[in-house]
């Protein structure tokens, strides 16, 4: 059976605290189920202009906090923390705390990183992918220790607790989120992960026509696989989410479409019907949803704060089904 449809926004910035807090009581005023952040350090500069990324003004942490502040039924998460940016106990410590003073909205989204130009930016040193996501499988044991029962007592190669357990403890679900779209790392999301979130293969290390290349319809259904893998009998239990980075309401996205097919070197048709990517009217795109849905498994769709607006009637119409 279909898990029914779940939407979230994401946003990077506000320009002020009436800012940040409107923004977060319109998505839960529109009906979406999450308000995310990424969890990024860098301003404006040529680190940025490598990687190709958006800048990011706000720190997670506080952001989350002050979001939830001032809603009271949407749930609040990053998409996702990258563990390699924070100490891992005062990061599970703090997430656990927006859990609580939220009433238990939390989603603890984790990953191992990815922006080459971010880690050097900052000097810190950036270790082989295969290292970043043992290290991430060792975190995600600490956070479930953390936020168990008895001691959060835990001995791996990244972490070594003993003696106190883990306060507070989550009073919702506080589901956790893997985020990632090489083998190993959803391989590790279906194992550990309540909720995968489904990325580019960010190997090259910052955004660009690879790493959506390999993200294509074709490419995610093998993403799916590598999930299955992890998972075995417990992929039922597993919601799928993607961010819909590429969103386009309108009732004739011919032209947009076509200077993003040109631009990530796709086929028009290969770029409607990528997974990351949404063009055309309310009715195209639920029935585009519906169709990922039934392919892919992917219930949880996550959309940039600039379509929250025009992509709400979307999520009116499907949330819940």
């Amino acid at each position: 059976m279909a898990k029914p449809f779940r939407f979230g926004v994401q946003s990077f910035n506000a320009d002020s605290a009436e800012d940040w807090s409107q923004q977060a009581r319109q998505a839960e005023a529109l009906g979406y189920s999450a308000f995310h952040l990424a969890d990024h350090i860098l301003g404006a500069g040529a680190a940025l202009e490598k990687a190709n990324h958006p800048v990011q003004n706000l720190a997670a942490i506080p952001a989350m906090a002050y979001a939830a502040a001032v809603t009271s039924k949407i749930n609040i998460g990053c998409r996702v923390f990258c563990i390699d940016y924070h100490n891992p106990v005062v990061l599970i410590k703090s997430a656990m705390t927006i859990d609580k003073l939220s009433n238990g909205r939390l989603e603890f989204g984790l990953g191992a990183g990815w922006i080459t130009e971010e880690y050097a930016a900052i000097g810190l040193h950036m270790d082989e992918p295969v290292i970043r996501i043992d290290r991430l499988a060792d975190v995600i044991e600490g956070v479930k220790a953390f936020r168990g029962e008895g001691e959060a007592a835990v001995s791996n190669a990244t972490l070594n607790w003993r003696d106190f357990q883990g306060e507070p403890k989550p009073v919702g679900p506080a589901p956790i989120m893997v985020g990632g779209g090489s083998p190993r790392i959803l391989r590790l999301a279906g194992r550990e992960a309540d909720i995968v979130s489904l990325n580019f293969n960010n190997r090259a290390g910052m955004i660009g026509p690879d790493g959506v290349q390999l993200s294509s319809e074709a490419e995610t259904q093998k993403k799916i696989g590598w999930i299955k893998q992890g998972a075995g009998n417990r992929f039922a239990e597993i919601e799928l989410e993607i961010g819909a980075y590429f969103t386009f309401v309108m009732d004739d996205p011919s032209p947009v479409l076509g200077q993003f097919a040109q631009m990530f070197g796709l086929s028009e048709e290969d770029m409607a019907r990528h997974p990351h990517a949404l063009f055309g009217s309310v009715d195209a795109i639920c029935e585009e949803l519906e169709r990922r849905r039934e392919l892919h498994g992917i219930s949880y769709v996550t959309v940039g704060r600039d379509n929250m607006e025009s992509f709400a009637p979307v999520v009116e119409r499907l949330s819940g089904r």
